[in-house]
């Protein structure tokens, strides 16, 4: 393992704690309602959320409200190593079992997301962001990115701000974040 992944796996495991301590639905009720507050200017774009899996904090109440407006797309995971594909989802429709115990949308058209609500296990102040370690958001985002430009914005508690993450050339850094506390923009 380099010393970079040494790192990273560190700061990830102090992460799932903080998180794991964190979440809270009332907590996660109120990052919803900001995160309504920051795509106000998005809607009726194509925005991927995603299916919440073990303590992520809850975006489905935004992505309800958003569904009324325009498409509302979650992840779908094609294999190990490629970008992630982005289903149509609706509040109410079949989902199945998908990897990581996240559900998928069973049906329903793959769209192109302008606009992607990212899960993620800590982030830092200038953008950067840890997640599973797979780097499914960071292929898709450099994908999406070569046919237009498409907005990353982090959700999570804000207890799962690092002072700093190890970063990688491959990393893609977030175009703001959102938690319990606000909206916070970077440049």
């Amino acid at each position: 393992m380099s010393r970079i992944a040494k790192k990273k796996a560190e700061a990830r495991k102090a992460a799932y704690a903080r998180r794991k301590e964190a979440h809270d639905p009332a907590r996660s009720a109120q990052a919803s309602a900001h995160l309504l507050t920051a795509l106000e200017p998005y809607k009726g774009k194509i925005i991927a959320g995603y299916m919440p899996i073990r303590t992520e904090v809850d975006p489905l109440p935004a992505m309800e409200e958003l569904s009324a407006h325009g498409p509302v797309v979650v992840p779908v995971i094609q294999g190990d190593g490629l970008p992630l594909l982005f289903r149509e989802w609706t509040p109410g429709c079949p989902m199945l079992d998908g990897p990581f115990g996240a559900l998928v949308p069973a049906e329903g058209a793959f769209l192109q997301p302008e606009v992607l609500v990212v899960p993620l296990v800590a982030f830092d102040a200038k953008g950067g962001r840890l997640g599973y370690g797979g780097g499914f958001y960071d292929r898709s985002l450099e994908a999406l990115g070569q046919t237009g430009t498409p907005v990353a914005i982090g959700f999570a508690y804000a207890a799962q701000e690092c002072a700093k993450l190890p970063r990688e050339k491959t990393d893609i850094a977030l175009d703001m974040i959102v938690t319990e506390d606000g909206v916070r923009r970077f440049d």
